[in-house]
């Protein structure tokens, strides 16, 4: 069922460190080996070996209307014929920042990158070049990219200045890393107790890197007030979360609101795009208006640009979509849970928009280490079962799944009735 996977998996490791270019892909968390893929249609994927699968990751996250379709496929072959890059303006940069001001009170100036990696890590900087401080605040958790100061581990104290979590990060990047517990109010201001020096705290509104696991209002009304009152700026990252929890993100169905922006994932519809956005007075710190410097080559690449702006087009002039994708996660947890429940198995699910989440446990996650107590050796099971079954979920109990309007009521049923069969062994 596998053979050629496998057997590209063992060609990939030859020459890509453990075979893959993004650790998560390469199927740790589950076992096994993980399908190398041939190509997308709609709210499918087809793998080397002729199998098909119901995708419930999408690019984790960007594919709303699914893959190859037809309006932004068009967009990207169009623009493609006039040059790939070039490495200076184009018109294109600015429409799709008009399209994202234009939907949010709080930001009036955007500056495109490549990942979203590069957006937290800017946004970041520019958080401590406008307040002159140098700490951060971030959580358990939560996952803004791979840059030095922001890998980090839980210490023993409370709130303790993070020690790094990887090889190759100084401690020295790390000491100005400030980490708390998600959702924890007397933590965060524990954090501001330790340290008059924070420039910003960062924090994914809706978590999407614990699987699905939202901030309370109280905790980000914490956050919105702590920064206020100490001269912190707010990032909320929404590089997942995106106009993927609505039309504004997390943004939209919450009653706080951010300094800065990022966003990734959506904004480019499949293609590497990254971005963060504050208003007029933060983003004049920027260069080259201000002094904060941050650049990048392939920054608003024009292929990037044109799907992203095809996509957002298609968002704001059919905003039903959002009730619709909504209704379809809904429906695909709550029918997990329903079997799950009939055959005895304590699951937990939530959704916001088009994004879902499930944990095999007694209780509903609120933070990482709740995350942590969940039954990971049953959710691998369930995920090589449901891959054999042609569904595929995101390969870690620690990640979201993700929804596309090619997904339909019918392949949503299928889905559940086969994970009744599977979770008849999982007791």
């Amino acid at each position: 069922m596998f053979e050629k996977s496998i057997k590209a998996y063992e060609k990939a490791c030859e020459v890509i460190p453990g075979g893959v270019d993004s650790p998560v892909r390469a199927f740790k968390s589950v076992g096994g080996t993980p399908p190398f893929i041939k190509k997308g249609k709609g709210a499918y994927l087809y793998d080397i070996d002729g199998n098909k699968y119901l995708d419930f990751v999408q690019s984790w996250g960007p594919l709303i209307f699914g893959h190859c379709n037809k309006d932004i496929e068009k967009a990207v072959i169009k623009t493609a014929k006039k040059g790939l890059s070039f490495g200076a303006p184009t018109n294109l940069e600015t429409k799709l920042a008009e399209e994202i001001v234009e939907m949010f009170d709080n930001i009036d100036k955007v500056r495109f990158v490549s990942s979203g990696t590069e957006a937290t890590m800017s946004a970041i900087r520019l958080a401590r070049g406008v307040t002159g401080k140098n700490d951060i605040i971030k959580f358990e958790g939560c996952y803004h990219g791979h840059s030095d100061s922001l890998l980090v581990q839980a210490g023993s104290g409370m709130a303790t200045f993070g020690a790094p979590s990887s090889p190759g990060v100084p401690a020295d990047l790390t000491k100005h890393t400030l980490l708390c517990e998600y959702n924890s109010v007397e933590q965060l201001e524990k954090c501001f107790e330790q340290s008059s020096d924070i420039a910003c705290i960062i924090i994914e509104p809706i978590a999407g890197n614990m699987g699905l696991v939202p901030a309370t209002n109280e905790f980000l009304k914490a956050c919105r007030k702590l920064c206020d009152k100490h001269g912190a700026l707010l990032i909320f990252d929404e590089v997942m979360s995106g106009f993927r929890a609505s039309l504004k993100g997390a943004s939209g169905i919450l009653d706080v609101q951010a300094d800065i922006l990022t966003f990734g994932k959506v904004i480019g519809a499949g293609m590497p795009v990254g971005a963060f956005a504050a208003s007029k007075e933060i983003m004049s710190h920027l260069s080259p208006e201000g002094k904060i410097y941050q650049a990048g080559t392939l920054s608003g690449n024009p292929v990037a640009m044109a799907a992203g702006l095809e996509s957002l087009r298609k968002l704001k002039d059919n905003p039903e979509i959002y009730d619709e994708l909504s209704k379809k996660a809904k429906r695909l947890v709550d029918g997990l849970k329903k079997v799950a429940y009939k055959n005895g198995i304590p699951l937990q699910v939530n959704t916001r928009g088009s994004m879902f989440g499930f944990f095999f446990c007694e209780k509903e996650p609120k933070n990482f280490k709740d995350v942590g107590l969940c039954d990971f050796k049953r959710f691998a099971i369930f995920h090589h079962e449901m891959l054999k079954k042609g569904f595929y979920f995101a390969c870690s109990q620690y990640e979201a799944g993700f929804i596309c309007t090619e997904i339909t009521n019918k392949d949503i049923d299928a889905c559940i009735k086969d994970a009744d069969t599977v979770m008849k062994n999982l007791k």
